[in-house]
């Protein structure tokens, strides 16, 4: 991915945090059934994408509070056969993947979203696609995430063909997401109303 822009990194640090917050609110207020209405039409275009249908191993997270809703998408993948992962913190803090077994349900995490029952971290090089969440995306695939940066450093562990796909709706998408040497891009953002091709040549 391509290194960060010059410019003070406490600059891109507050920008970063503004839009959070005006993403936040803005997701939050679109309210829960629209949100509901929104996510199986984002459904239906992820499925659309040949990398989703091509994948044999998917790191995939289980949305929580105002996030797309993923429920659906991790039953449709189970049901064709494919290996979900979803990630969680290890003792060190550090995000990892492991298996979600078909007839599994995730368990609650300290810190928000669901987690798979059992935390065997799957080596980063098995996975073929992550289909990561974001409060806002941009359309060279820049994401802006929670704040964390475990989905960054976890995806610049993977392989090279791997494939990352943010979801969201279509009010994430905004001109410009703030960012510096670190933080990774996404290949493909896809909401309700498409699929963005930001790197071309992949999905």
């Amino acid at each position: 991915m391509t290194s960060g822009p010059s410019g003070k990194s406490d600059d891109v640090a507050a920008r970063k945090a503004a839009l959070r917050v005006r993403m936040r609110e803005a997701r939050a207020a679109l309210g829960p059934e629209r949100r509901a209405v929104l996510a199986r039409a984002a459904d239906a275009n992820l499925f659309r994408v040949q990398a989703v249908a091509r994948a044999r191993n998917v790191l995939i997270f289980y949305s929580f509070g105002s996030e797309i809703a993923t429920a659906g998408v991790i039953e449709g993948l189970a049901a064709r056969g494919t290996r979900m992962l979803l990630p969680f913190l290890g003792d060190d803090g550090r995000m990892e993947a492991a298996e979600l077994l078909p007839g599994e349900a995730p368990v609650p995490s300290a810190y928000g979203p669901k987690e798979p029952p059992r935390k065997w971290a799957v080596d980063p090089a098995e996975v073929d696609l992550v289909i990561a969440p974001g409060l806002a995306f941009d359309r060279s695939g820049h994401r802006l995430g929670y704040g964390g940066g475990h989905y960054d450093r976890y995806l610049g562990r993977l392989e090279p063909g791997a494939v990352r796909v943010g979801i969201g709706f279509s009010m994430q998408l905004v001109e410009e997401v703030p960012w510096e040497r670190g933080d990774e891009q996404v290949h493909l953002v896809v909401t309700e109303q498409g699929i963005l091709d930001c790197i071309p040549e992949v999905g």
